[in-house]
């Protein structure tokens, strides 16, 4: 551990331990370690003025150490990008764990491929029986911007799981959603049979976990039933990461598929994405297909450009392009490419789900 902080500037190590407030709730909130567990930090060493993964490791490890749990193991490897497998100091690690072991995870971007243990990490912790949480993307927010994801962690907590279960169980009990916004969102969506799911961060049970920080409903749809408009006007995802949008994005929708994307810029590359996609899938047609609709529910998240913070903004929502199989969808893709847009009106079977406004961009 001592070789790692080493690694740390004197401001990174003062980060990190301002952290800990904030960091000790995801340890004996979420994942409810206990004293004569080890938990298992993991993350990468970052960029230059980019390092919020390792400085997040560190604080993880020492507020652990302040709750006087046993001492961690942490384990920082090289940063990892799409394709990449992970280094591996993570596969030796994770194969000789011990039964529901905690896991916490702070990545710039990825954890990295280990084919080797299991198709993913997700797959892993469930059938190993294991428990996780984890931040994702991390690598796109500049160092300075930290306080910015450190105040995603300082909520109240069971405030923010019952207003989820609460707008979770009406999406749940619908079928038809009709999601409208000023800026030009007129979408219809069949969601009959399926099971909508929310991040609460309760990750206490052997098999579970999932993302920090908490704060989303969200639902897969069926197939062929999403038609109408999505104007995209936060953020949106491509296979380079998160683009803030200054020129909306229009994505036009028929029978599920997205026909047309327009707008200036970020468009253009989130169809150069769905293009690799299509180039690059052994089974590219679900690359186009709408998989989700999401609702963020943190009242402290705001839009920086990190997609997993950004679909949790309240007073917002989000459709995801490609990939839902994982939640209860259907469809198998490549990518998942989340599409953020705010003040959404949605409709369930024709009441209107009362959501919050966004605060502030």
């Amino acid at each position: 551990m001592d070789d790692i902080i080493k690694t740390l500037t004197a401001e990174e190590l003062h980060l990190a331990e301002n952290a800990m407030p904030y960091l000790s709730k995801v340890i004996s909130d979420c994942l409810k370690v206990k004293k004569d567990e080890t938990l298992l930090i993991m993350g990468d060493s970052g960029y230059e003025d980019r390092r919020l993964s390792i400085i997040l490791c560190v604080g993880y490890f020492l507020a652990a150490k302040k709750l006087g749990l046993n001492i961690p193991k942490i384990i920082i490897q090289t940063p990892k990008v799409r394709g990449d497998y992970a280094d591996p100091s993570i596969t030796d690690t994770l194969k000789n764990l011990n039964q529901n072991t905690p896991v916490i995870v702070a990545i710039s971007n990825r954890l990295g491929k280990f084919a080797s243990l299991s198709k993913s990490f997700r797959t892993f912790i469930k059938h190993e029986g294991h428990r996780f949480a984890s931040m994702p993307s991390l690598g796109k927010i500049p160092t300075r911007d930290i306080d910015k994801v450190l105040t995603t962690l300082d909520i109240d907590y069971d405030a923010v799981r019952k207003n989820c279960e609460i707008i979770r169980k009406i999406i749940d009990d619908g079928k038809e959603l009709h999601i409208t916004t000023d800026e030009g969102t007129d979408l219809y969506m069949n969601i009959h049979g399926k099971k909508a799911l929310s991040v609460t961060g309760v990750y206490d049970q052997a098999g579970t976990g999932g993302n920090m920080p908490i704060g989303e409903v969200y639902t897969p749809c069926r197939g062929k039933f999403v038609n109408g408009t999505v104007v995209v006007d936060l953020s949106s995802q491509t296979k380079d990461g998160t683009q803030l949008i200054t020129t909306p994005i229009t994505l036009e929708i028929k029978e599920g598929n997205v026909i047309s994307i327009t707008g200036d810029k970020e468009a253009e590359n989130l169809k150069e994405t769905i293009e690799w996609a299509h180039d690059n899938s052994k089974f590219p047609w679900g690359v186009r297909r709408i998989g989700e609709l999401g609702i963020g529910l943190n009242p402290n998240a705001k839009i920086i450009g990190s997609m997993n913070i950004d679909e949790k903004v309240m007073g917002t929502a989000h459709v995801a392009i490609g990939s839902n199989y994982w939640f209860g969808g259907t469809i198998y893709a490549i990518v998942h490419l989340d599409q953020v847009f705010k003040n959404p009106k949605i409709k369930v079977d024709g009441k209107l789900l009362e959501l919050p406004k966004i605060k502030q961009l």
